[in-house]
């Protein structure tokens, strides 16, 4: 698994890595039952603390997009229907809403962003 991770970046690099393996995710480049790397391989192949890989994996099973077994390893959930997002990513939104309306979006112009944004992840 190819990760671009920023190590100057104010992101912690956990954050980084949860953010990637869900757009991966979002984009079909991990499919539901995909078995991810094992935190040493993934801390030995992106060059990072494996508490940092273990830290990223801890989120994304808190937020449901992978599960963990001791025999089968990592692999991606499978998400069906509706699903509810983390408090961080309805935080995370409404930051962005409000920066995109101080600096004079309109309601229309964030529409069309969001639903090219939208259709560039399918």
């Amino acid at each position: 698994m190819l990760l671009q991770l920023d190590f100057n970046s104010e992101r912690p690099i956990y954050q980084q890595i949860r953010d990637q393996i869900v757009v991966g995710i979002a984009q079909g480049v991990l499919s539901p039952g995909e078995k991810l790397p094992t935190v040493r391989a993934l801390a030995d192949e992106a060059g990072v603390n494996m508490m940092t890989v273990s830290r990223a994996y801890q989120l994304l099973k808190q937020e449901g997009y992978i599960t963990t077994d001791r025999r089968s390893g990592t692999v991606v959930s499978a998400r069906e229907g509706a699903q509810t997002v983390s408090e961080q990513t309805m935080k995370r939104l409404k930051l962005a809403l409000s920066e995109l309306r101080v600096a004079g979006w309109s309601r229309a112009q964030v529409l069309e962003l969001c639903q090219k944004l939208y259709e560039q992840e399918g």
